[in-house]
């Protein structure tokens, strides 16, 4: 059985060190992806809301000018 040096050791440790530097690289622009992935719903989300509250303000003219006009079918 061939014997386990300090120098075969420290090699397999260093080439651990690099993959473990190169896995936190990995999830920290996973992480800034998933922050820009979530900035994009929330101004999508925005601009839903914007869209829903201009539809109650048409739903709402609307309705008045039927009472206006007196065109409201009955319920």
């Amino acid at each position: 059985m061939a014997e386990v040096t300090n120098a075969m050791i420290f090699e397999v440790l260093k080439q651990l060190q690099s993959d473990v530097t190169a896995m936190e690289r990995s999830c920290c622009e996973s992480r800034h992806h998933v922050n820009a992935i979530q900035s994009s719903l929330l101004s999508s989300r925005s601009v839903i809301q914007d869209i829903y509250a201009v539809l109650a303000r048409q739903d709402a003219r609307l309705t008045r000018i039927e009472r206006r006009l007196d065109i409201v079918e009955p319920a």
